[in-house]
C-alpha cells in the first residue's frame, strides 16, 4: 500500500517493530534531506503491537508533497526478525540504491547527497558506511570512536574484533547489486546478528568498503535496541569460524598475543588443525 513516485533512485530500507516513540523523529529527517531527487522510503511493518504505523501513515501526505514514495507491507502477526523485515524492504524496494535507515536512528540533512555522491563514484560493489553521534553522547564511547576513527586500511583488517562490522549497519548505504550478492540477510530470527553474517560474507565474495568521513546519522543507544538480543558467545562463535575460515587456513603458523584468559580461550575453540599452527604464546607484562 502507500503511494509510488517515478523511479526512484534510492530506496530508504526502514523495517519496524513497536517503534513508535521513533517514528515521528526518523521520517522527519527524510523529509529534511537536501538530496532532491525522488526517493523511496519502503517500510516493513515485523507485527508490530504499537501506534508505530498509525504515525507512520500520518506522514504520507507530507511525504508525497516532497516527492518521496512511500511503500507499506506486513505479512505477519508475528514478529519475524530484523533480518526477514531487512530482506521484505528490499524486495518491494525500487530504487537502484539502497539506504539503510533503523526506525530508531536519525538522519542528517545531506546523508543521501553524501552517500549517494560517493557511491556513483566508487564501483558498484562497494558498501558505504558514515560517520556517527551517538545518543546519549555518553554511551560507547570507545565504540564510537572505533566507529569514526579506524582508518580505511583497518576497515579491513579489524573486522574480526569484538566491535563487529567496521562498516556499522544503521550507516549502510550501497548499490542494489551489494544485497542481490550476498543473496540477502540471514532469517533465522532473534538472537542472529544479520548484519554481521551478511558484512562478512560480502567481504568473501570481495566486496569493497568505504567510510564517508562526516558524521550523517545520529546513533542511538538505547535498552530496547535489537543489539542487546545477541549474546557475546554466538558473536565470539561466529568470529573465530570465520577467521579460522577465511584467515587461519592460509597460514602455516601463528602467535597468539595473549597469554591470559581470552588467549587460552580463543586456543580452546581452534580447530585441531589450527592448534597444531600455534607456534607460541605472547603477552606484554605492563
Amino acid at each position: 500500500m502507500g503511494t509510488v513516485a517515478n523511479n526512484p533512485l534510492v530506496s530508504i530500507i526502514t523495517p519496524i517493530y513497536n517503534g513508535e516513540q521513533f517514528v515521528n523523529s526518523c521520517i522527519q529527517s527524510v523529509l529534511d534531506q537536501t538530496h532532491r531527487g525522488p526517493l523511496e522510503l519502503c517500510i516493513f511493518n515485523d507485527g508490530s503491537t504499537d501506534s508505530s504505523m498509525e504515525k507512520v501513515n500520518s506522514f504520507s501526505k507530507k511525504l508525497k508533497s516532497r516527492n518521496i514514495s512511500l511503500s507499506i507491507s506486513s505479512l505477519f502477526n508475528t514478529p519475524k526478525g530484523c533480518g526477514f523485515a531487512k530482506n521484505r524492504c528490499v524486495e518491494q524496494s525500487k530504487g537502484e540504491y539502497l539506504c539503510f535507515l533503523d526506525i530508531d536512528d536519525v538522519m542528517h540533512p545531506d546523508r543521501i547527497k553524501d552517500q549517494l555522491t560517493a557511491a556513483l563514484s566508487l564501483p558498484p560493489l562497494t558498501l558505504i558506511g558514515c560517520q556517527v553521534i551517538r545518543e546519549p553522547e555518553d554511551a560507547t564511547v570507545r565504540y564510537t570512536r572505533w566507529i569514526n576513527t579506524i582508518s580505511s586500511s583497518q576497515l579491513y583488517t579489524q573486522i574480526y574484533t569484538s566491535h563487529g562490522p567496521t562498516v556499522v549497519m544503521p550507516t549502510w548505504f550501497c548499490h542494489k547489486s551489494v544485497f542481490n550478492l550476498v543473496g540477502g540477510f540471514s532469517e533465522e530470527g532473534k538472537g542472529v546478528p544479520e548484519d554481521y553474517i551478511f558484512f562478512l560474507r560480502f567481504l568473501e565474495l570481495k566486496g569493497k568498503l568505504h567510510r564517508v568521513d562526516r558524521p550523517l546519522l545520529t546513533y542511538r543507544h538505547h535498552s530496547g535496541a535489537t543489539t542487546f538480543s545477541i549474546s557475546e558467545t554466538t558473536l565470539w562463535d561466529l568470529r573465530i569460524k570465520e577467521l579460522q575460515k577465511n584467515v587461519l587456513c592460509k597460514w602455516p603458523q601463528f602467535t597468539i598475543w595473549n597469554a591470559g584468559k581470552q588467549g587460552r580461550r580463543f586456543y580452546r575453540d581452534l580447530s585441531r588443525e589450527n592448534k597444531e599452527k600455534v607456534h607460541c604464546f605472547c603477552d606484554v607484562d605492563t
